[in-house]
């Protein structure tokens, strides 16, 4: 997750030390990630697969997030846009194929 800047919650293990979940931080924002687990029916995204959802993060300056994540290798789906929804934003997927968009608003157009 680093290369999307996120800063580490720490992991939490089970006694046997299989790790069960972890929180990362984005800004004022504790993001909780559960492992791939069969018995919760938690598991990745398939290869070309249509993902059931994904996790908005809002930053301070999407294009300078988008640079950052980019010049570190992230799995970018689309390149910052502004959205008629207020918001300019990029798509993203980690490693295990889950889907993040990153967004800024903007603000609302002028009416003039």
């Amino acid at each position: 997750m680093k290369v999307f800047g996120f800063r580490s919650g720490g992991v939490h293990k089970a006694p046997d030390g299989t790790p069960v979940h972890a929180e990362v931080r984005a800004g004022g924002t504790d993001v909780w990630l559960h492992r791939v687990a069969h018995e919760h029916a938690l598991d990745a995204p398939q290869p070309g697969a249509r993902a059931p959802g994904g996790l908005l993060v809002r930053v301070p300056d999407v294009d300078a997030h988008f640079a950052k994540a980019k010049a570190a290798g992230a799995l970018l789906d689309s390149e910052p846009t502004d959205q008629f929804y207020g918001q300019r934003e990029y798509g993203a997927r980690d490693p295990e194929g889950h889907r993040w968009w990153f967004a800024t608003p903007t603000p609302p157009p002028d009416p003039a």
